[in-house]
């Protein structure tokens, strides 16, 4: 003989749960999707903002430095120069020399979306891609007449090349030094719908001594800083600095 059925009221109690369970998830689910649309940003700062070009911005002499066209910055090869343009909405890449013969290497890129998928490619990457060493990583500030800038220094070898490096990234409207800033300065701007713009700028010269280097580096920067408009300061330095 067949087992008893369970009692009425048991049985519906049990669906009645079920039902309401399953009730609660869907509209969790879809509470889940409608926040994260809300949280996802939409806006690029860049929309926001006036055109600029750094061909335009950047100028070709002053203080007492020129550009000097005989030698170009470091390339990356074709393969990774094409996810670069990907990448990047715009780079500049220029050598300057002065009186004394001094050069400094000058290279900008700017681009218009750093959400996660399209973010600042590192120099620290990019010299490693390219067959160098990378003797030296840390961190300094960059005392300029505008504020104190935080930098990242870097000596990459390669053969006989021997090249000290300092450069600054920009999120929106601030100068981040670690990964940890980037993000949530990223975070932040994700938080109220924005999407932030970025810029990666590098200076570098061709010398053994890396502190005589990176003085040489830091009074380049300044003359540079001190030759540009407030706004277009901005641009390199971050909003968040004096200008």
């Amino acid at each position: 003989m067949d087992g008893a059925a369970p009692p009425a009221g048991r049985a519906g109690g049990a669906v009645n749960r079920r039902f309401a369970a399953s009730a609660a998830l869907g509209l969790a689910m879809a509470a889940s999707a409608a926040l994260t649309g809300a949280l996802t940003p939409r806006v690029r700062l860049a929309q926001l903002q006036a055109r600029f070009s750094l061909e335009a911005m950047i100028p070709a002499a002053f203080a007492d430095w020129s550009v000097d066209a005989s030698i170009v910055p470091l390339k990356p090869d074709p393969e990774r120069q094409s996810v670069l343009e990907k990448i990047y909405d715009q780079t500049l890449s220029r050598t300057y020399v002065n009186r004394a013969g001094e050069r400094v290497m000058l290279s900008i890129a700017y681009g218009g979306d750093q959400s996660r998928a399209l973010q600042l490619h590192l120099p620290e990457v990019c010299y490693a891609a390219q067959g160098f060493e990378l003797l030296t990583v840390g961190e300094g500030a960059l005392a300029t007449g505008f504020g104190a800038l935080p930098v990242k220094r870097l000596v990459a070898r390669r053969n006989a090349r021997i090249e000290p490096i300092t450069y600054w990234i920009t999120v929106g409207d601030k100068a981040v030094l670690s990964s940890f800033e980037h993000k949530l300065q990223r975070l932040a701007y994700g938080l109220s719908g924005k999407i932030p713009d970025g810029m990666l700028v590098r200076v570098s010269s061709l010398q053994a001594d890396q502190q005589g280097a990176w003085r040489l580096q830091d009074r380049f920067v300044g003359q540079l800083l001190g030759a540009l408009a407030a706004r277009e300061r901005v641009r390199l330095l971050g909003a968040t600095k004096r200008s």
